[in-house]
């Protein structure tokens, strides 16, 4: 073509005809331009268009299948509707209505062909009777699957796309080429439990002592164990004595109050006397105060220092007591050693209630609240339980582990709970009352969504959307379309997930 119309202008030139006349007398000779050129020069160059279909990229719902009406079943193995496909339903064509071959659509619902229906409204705008409305005006019914013998609207083995989409109280069906596939395959059902599930995390922890209970009994000054009074395992009572220690600053401490007492007694005997001014008692006052809070400082209690007034003579100790009632579980204290300001001598705790400390992944996080009920294990006591709440949760996470700490508080009357042991934990966070109760194996996750597999026949089963509620100890609560009486998969239930998306797996049946 390109050759003639070369041919054609040089001659012009020759005989002296102008190229554009030549050009234009060509064009008038050659054989009409096809529709298609004709179309494509008409084109809106600032919108994609898809060639093979012929029509704008955003109103080819070939190719892009979010442009698709929703509700409406696609065939994907012919690239149209399914209630449009005749290939697979040509029982359906109605022949009075004139169709478009190559989009697949009738010639009054092509909007790629005839632009101006675009602006018709379609049926998933008129409400969800429009399409039913739409089939009885044109004669079309509720399509059936001839290869599996459910209909196309919930043959989940042609159409596995609607398992994100379905509604709760619907399902898809799977059906296996024969009836004793299941069988052959190992599928086994049961029927669901009724019952009450807690749903739980589990993490491990260390028990330690609380930390609100535990007491570290120091001396406040360098002297000499005098005496000792409780030993370790001991349990003692508040304020019962644990050991005596006598130093040179105690004894320092103790004369000086005995002499303040005496210089305060003696002013204001005198200030009564009007021989000493008032000046005078208070600095004896002062003096006298600054005395009594040194001892009080070194551990001496009122009692103590009432008697170092009654009785000046004696020797000046310091005596060790018990701050609360608990059990000595160390003793460094020992009679006749030396021992150094700040030298622990004693520790006490409160075995009644020790702490749980616990490490919880990252990702259970979100579901961990303080105050939920906390269950623990030991390796000695496995078959006893011990209970406690969440109290703390750390404001972190360790940056190594990823793992956060979390403390359970827990009564240990007996004392079978010690310090640095290892404990399992089950932190219950979700109870179902009265929930179905299924077992894990039963559940699959297809599209993003929980389903079970309900037997209806010898061959067919339907996938049916469950919320689950809680999971423990190998079972799950759901809630769904499920009686009592329904025929739960509960063995192998992937094998039949396989046959749900066996059309996007490329294989054959599970047989």
């Amino acid at each position: 073509m390109r050759l003639q119309t070369v041919l054609i202008v040089t001659l012009g030139i020759a005989l002296g005809i102008s190229p554009l006349f030549a050009s234009a007398a060509f064009a008038q000779a050659k054989p009409a331009e096809s529709a298609e050129s004709s179309a494509n020069a008409a084109l809106d160059a600032n919108r994609l268009y898809c060639s093979e279909h012929e029509a704008y990229e955003d109103e080819c719902f070939i190719c892009h299948p979010e442009l698709r009406e929703n509700g409406r079943l696609w065939c994907n193995e012919h690239e149209r509707y399914e209630d449009n496909c005749f290939i697979c339903h040509p029982e359906l064509r109605d022949d009075s209505r004139p169709f478009c071959e190559k989009h697949g659509l009738y010639e009054d619902e092509c909007f790629i062909c005839h632009p101006e229906l675009k602006d018709k409204p379609s049926s998933s705008d008129e409400g969800p009777d429009a399409r039913s409305a739409t089939g009885a005006e044109h004669g079309t019914k509720r399509l059936m699957c001839d290869e599996h013998g459910v209909h196309e609207d919930e043959c989940g083995i042609c159409h596995p796309e609607l398992a994100a989409t379905i509604t709760a109280g619907r399902g898809l069906k799977v059906r296996f080429r024969s009836a004793d596939a299941a069988a052959k395959a190992g599928i086994e059902t049961a029927r669901p439990e009724s019952g009450a599930l807690d749903s739980s995390i589990e993490s491990y922890a260390e028990i330690v002592f609380d930390q609100n209970k535990l007491a570290h009994v120091a001396v406040p000054v360098g002297g000499i164990v005098r005496d000792v009074k409780a030993d370790l395992g001991d349990k003692v009572e508040a304020r019962d004595l644990l050991a005596t220690v006598s130093s040179a600053t105690i004894a320092e401490a103790v004369s000086k109050i005995i002499l303040a007492r005496q210089t305060l007694e003696r002013e204001q005997r005198l200030y009564a006397e009007r021989i000493s001014a008032e000046r005078e008692v208070q600095e004896a006052q002062a003096i006298y105060q600054a005395t009594y809070q040194q001892l009080r400082t070194l551990g001496f209690v009122d009692e103590q220092i009432a008697d170092l007034h009654d009785k000046p003579i004696d020797p000046a100790v310091l005596e060790l007591r018990a701050p609360f009632e608990g059990e000595i579980i160390e003793r460094n204290a020992v009679q006749g050693s030396l021992v150094g300001e700040g030298d622990t001598l004693f520790v006490l705790a409160d075995r009644s209630v020790m702490w749980a400390m616990l490490s919880i992944p990252e990702a259970k996080l979100p579901h961990i609240r303080l105050g939920q009920l906390v269950e623990l294990s030991v390796e000695p006591s496995v078959d006893q339980r011990f209970v406690g709440r969440l109290t703390w949760l750390a404001a972190q996470v360790d940056d190594r582990t990823r793992m956060a700490r979390a403390r359970v508080e827990v009564l240990n009357p007996d004392g079978l709970l010690r310090a640095n042991m290892f404990a399992r934990a089950r932190i219950l966070t979700h109870r179902s009352e009265e929930a179905m109760l299924v077992p894990s194996a039963a559940l699959q996750e297809v599209e993003g969504r929980q389903f079970v597999f309900v037997k209806l026949e010898e061959d067919l089963f339907e996938a049916r959307p469950v919320r689950v509620e809680a999971r423990a100890g190998g079972r799950v609560a759901v809630v769904g379309d499920l009686g009592p009486d329904s025929e739960i998969v509960v063995s192998r239930s992937y094998l039949i997930k396989s046959q749900l998306q066996i059309s996007r797996l490329g294989a054959g049946c599970v047989e």
